[in-house]
């Protein structure tokens, strides 16, 4: 009797782990596919900025699967981006800084529900994004005020990923409730 659940207990945990690295990694993907397709390169700062919605998915994973997966996949999925794409000075500060973005979106709405507690976890990301983006642009570039001039494109990224995301998640949680987080 006691193999048997044993073997439960592990199949169950398996079944979840499964799950787990399924989900993440298809926001890993999703995430930079969203960053490297869906953007607009910024004719202005030093670096020329650029506005994508790779934080759609990231906002999206973060809410409905929680803090880890938000983590892994933001960090991840942008560092990626950041890696394969010319903008490789910046892939350790977008693993770091995105990464907690996901951690923080994750970490608020894992214990709080509803439309207002998500747009809080998404402001609380903003502002992990203008500080973490500024603090790195100041070392990159070795200039603490040419930075200040990233501030509205990070803004302007935010919110619209927040905008779009306010906007399905409820759906999307519903429907993610329904068929993948139910119980097997």
């Amino acid at each position: 009797m006691k193999a048997t659940t044993e073997t439960t207990t592990q199949t169950t945990t398996s079944i979840g782990n499964v799950k787990f690295l399924t989900i993440t990694a298809l926001f890993i993907a999703l995430t930079y596919v969203f960053t490297a397709f869906v953007n607009i390169r910024l004719p202005i700062a030093a670096n020329g900025g650029l506005i994508h919605l790779g934080n759609v998915p990231l906002f999206l994973c973060a809410i409905i699967f929680g803090k880890k997966s938000g983590a892994i996949a933001g960090g991840v999925g942008m560092g990626l981006f950041d890696l394969l794409s010319g903008w490789t000075a910046w892939a350790p500060f977008t693993f770091v800084i995105v990464a907690l973005m996901g951690f923080a979106v994750g970490a608020i709405t894992e214990k709080h529900r509803g439309l207002g507690w998500d747009a809080l976890a998404i402001a609380v990301a903003c502002i992990i994004k203008v500080v973490g983006y500024y603090i790195a642009e100041g070392f990159i570039y070795g200039n603490w005020l040419a930075p200040v001039t990233s501030i509205p494109g990070n803004l302007v990224q935010i919110g619209v990923a927040a905008v779009i995301v306010l906007l399905v998640v409820e759906k999307l949680r519903s429907i993610a409730n329904k068929t993948i987080l139910a119980e097997s």
